[in-house]
C-alpha cells in the first residue's frame, strides 16, 4: 500500500483534480486546508493595517492551499493517480504548479470498512 499525497495551489483545480483520481483508481480521498510556511510569513508583514476594511477582506487572495491525500493499494494505481495529477495540474516542476510525495504504508486499519452483522 502507498499513502500519495498532494499540495494544491490553485483550489480551483480541486474538483476536477478529485474526479481525475476517482477514474485513476483512488477510494478514499481526504481534503484537507493547509498553509505554507512561505505564505503564513507574508501574512504576518508589519505594513498591513490592524484592522482590514472590507475591500482589503473581499480583494484578498486565497491564501489557502488544499492537500488531497489516499491510499492505493499498489504502484500501478499510484502511477496511474501521479499522471492524472500532472493531466489536471500541469508540470509539478513548475512554480505554483503543486506538490506530490508517495510513501509506503506498512499498515492500515480501517481502509476498508465492512457491514456490522445484525444482532
Amino acid at each position: 500500500m502507498h499513502l500519495v499525497v498532494v499540495v494544491v495551489d490553485c483550489v480551483e483545480l480541486c474538483s476536477p483534480l478529485l474526479e481525475a483520481w476517482e477514474k485513476a483508481g483512488a477510494v478514499g480521498i481526504t481534503i484537507l486546508e493547509s498553509m505554507g510556511v512561505r505564505r503564513l510569513q507574508t501574512m504576518m508583514r508589519d505594513d498591513l493595517p490592524l484592522m482590514p476594511s472590507l475591500r482589503d477582506l473581499v480583494t484578498n487572495e486565497e491564501l489557502y492551499h488544499r492537500t488531497l491525500f489516499t491510499v492505493v493499494p499498489d504502484e500501478v494505481t499510484v502511477d496511474r493517480i501521479v499522471e492524472a495529477t500532472e493531466a489536471v495540474l500541469g508540470d509539478l516542476s513548475l512554480p505554483n504548479s503543486g506538490f506530490l510525495f508517495v510513501v509506503p504504508v506498512s499498515r492500515a486499519l480501517g481502509l476498508r470498512k465492512q457491514e456490522r452483522p445484525r444482532r
